[in-house]
């Protein structure tokens, strides 16, 4: 049994990483199928084998949000090349449980299908840490929307495919007015900042912050 109870209404930072620390993505169609999975899959009404590979890899990563209830609201995201981070708010009972069991559960097939493997490509069950306060949720979306950052040996002088892709994770959602690229609820933090200027220079201190204790303390 799972040690972090889902509450409906509460938050959590929810993570999980490659089996061996392998990558999870290994070109831009997988990190654009994994954004769509992430739309397609949070309905009530949608199910566990909605997606087949795209043996084209034409993948369309601007679908829109599914109709009917959603079993949960996505609040920050990011890819890294072998891990993955998402706030999620639980909507419907079971929500998060059921959301995250659709996306490993679908990501997976694809992934294996198109690289001719078989087997776990997620180390075990997805981990989850339940947002105890405001304070706290506020840190771990500026955590999560860079988390690219925090993690320097992401940020070599060769680039990954993901620094190429302007949505690997949700900050641009949260710093430009006319993103078209939408898959987060924001309101529960933008609306606690004067304007996207001001979480933008709160973000940044937060993990500034946070890489001065990580690497220099």
């Amino acid at each position: 049994m799972r040690k972090v109870p889902f509450i409906v209404g509460e938050h959590f930072h929810i993570f999980n990483r490659g089996v061996d620390k392998r990558n999870i993505f290994s070109d831009k169609y997988d990190a654009f199928r994994f954004f769509q999975s992430l739309e397609e899959f949070n309905s009530i009404e949608a199910g566990n084998d909605i997606f087949l590979v795209n043996k084209s890899k034409k993948v369309n990563c601007q679908t829109p949000n599914p109709q009917g209830k959603k079993l949960v609201n996505i609040i920050c995201y990011c890819l890294n090349p072998n891990h993955f981070h998402l706030i999620l708010e639980e909507l419907a009972e079971g929500g998060i449980s059921e959301f995250m069991k659709r996306l490993g559960g679908g990501y997976s097939r694809y992934f294996n299908e198109k690289n001719k493997r078989s087997g776990a490509l997620f180390q075990g069950k997805f981990k989850a840490v339940h947002i105890e306060s405001n304070e706290q949720l506020l840190h771990t979306s500026a955590y999560v929307n860079l988390n690219n950052k925090v993690h320097k040996k992401f940020d070599g002088t060769r680039k990954h495919f993901l620094d190429l892709i302007p949505n690997r994770s949700s900050w641009n959602e949260y710093i430009q007015k006319d993103n078209k690229f939408n898959i987060c609820e924001k309101g529960i933090i933008l609306e606690q900042f004067k304007n996207q200027n001001d979480y933008q220079k709160f973000a940044e201190e937060t993990i500034r912050d946070i890489n001065e204790k990580r690497y220099e303390g």
